[in-house]
Parts: structure tokens; C-alpha cells; sequence
């Protein structure tokens, strides 16, 4: 089911990017597997450059993305594709990279054909606006945050201080040793 929804939404991307499709289309025929373990999508590439549903032991590319990557999700396809392991044939796999690099879904014309060209630019418009204020607010409230915890409330500490605090740490524990030194010499001679 997982598979076949990532097709379906690969592909109606691919509907609205002939350039995607003239790109893939060379590769008819050809397997590659996405994977994030344990979960592992298999497509293929039919003669029209959009993908099929494809289970095979031995794919033409594999694309691996670690699980620790998945934060950087937020930052878009490119903050992601630094962190795949790309295996298997190179042609193959540039075209992918490619693809998947460039393809992106155009929210306002898919919603232009239902609600017309003005009322989708402006609900398109009213949602980046929205996005953006969430963006900045969620800044603001980690940054805000960060401040309350280092000085109203010291639950971190700066870094300053604590440099600070392994200097007088170092101090003190040479000033120890150089007692405990004048003691021995003490205790030896009396």
C-alpha cells in the first residue's frame, strides 16, 4: 500500500513535468529501490518515463537514506539529498537525482483547475503567509525560550560561564595540590 500510494503521488507529479518524464523515459524498464530502513519503496520505469510498482532482489539503483537523516526533511529535498548513498548504475541514478531534485508539485495551478486562476493564487498566497508565521513564530519561541533558560531562569548555562567555572576549577585544584604539598613537607619535618 506504501508503495503503491508513493507511485501514485510520484507519478501525478510527473503528469504535470514532461521534461521528468523525457528525462526518465531512456530508462525504461529499469528498477531502483528507495530506501529509509527497514521501510523500502521498489519502482520501475515504464516506456512514458512514469514509474511502476516493481519487487526485485537486485535493483539497477539504490537510493539509502539514513534514518538520522529524517530531520532534515524540513529543509527541503536538497538538505536530504546530501545524506543518500546512491549504489548501481550512474546514468541511471543522475537521472533520478535529478528528477527527484527538481520535481516539485505546484499547488496553485492543481488548485486553479478547481476553484479558478484568482481564488487559488490567494488561497496559495493566505497559506505561505500562514507557513511563514508559523516558521517565525516557532523561531521566536525557541530563541525566547533559549534566553528564559540562560538567564532568568539558569537551567543552561552559557558558555562563557563555563569556561569560567573550569578555569576556577583548575585553579583551585592546583591550588589544592600545592597545599597538600606544604602539609607533606610539614607533617616530614615535624
Amino acid at each position: 500500500m506504501l508503495v503503491s500510494s508513493a507511485v501514485a503521488g510520484l507519478n501525478h507529479l510527473l503528469a504535470d513535468a514532461s521534461w521528468a518524464r523525457e528525462r526518465l523515459a531512456p530508462f525504461a524498464g529499469r528498477t531502483a529501490v528507495f530506501a529509509v530502513k527497514p521501510v523500502e519503496i521498489g519502482v520501475g520505469v515504464d516506456n512514458d518515463g512514469y514509474f511502476t510498482e516493481a519487487v526485485t532482489a537486485e535493483p539497477d539503483v539504490s537510493l539509502e537514506l539514513p534514518l538520522a537523516s529524517l530531520p532534515k526533511a524540513i529543509g527541503g529535498v536538497d538538505a536530504l539529498m546530501a545524506d543518500i548513498r546512491i549504489s548501481g548504475n550512474a546514468d541511471f541514478a543522475d537521472a533520478l537525482g535529478f528528477v527527484l531534485r527538481k520535481l516539485r508539485w505546484d499547488g496553485e495551478e492543481a488548485l486553479s483547475r478547481v476553484v479558478g486562476d484568482i481564488a487559488a493564487h490567494r488561497a496559495v498566497g493566505l497559506a505561505r503567509g500562514v507557513v511563514d508565521w508559523q516558521r517565525s513564530t516557532a523561531q521566536r519561541v525557541v530563541e525566547n525560550l533559549a534566553e528564559y533558560f540562560s538567564e532568568e531562569q539558569p537551567m543552561v548555562i552559557k558558555h562563557a560561564a563555563l569556561e569560567a567555572l573550569s578555569r576556577q576549577t583548575t585553579e583551585l585544584r592546583d591550588d589544592l595540590a600545592r597545599l597538600d604539598k606544604r602539609l607533606r613537607k610539614l607533617e616530614a619535618r615535624g
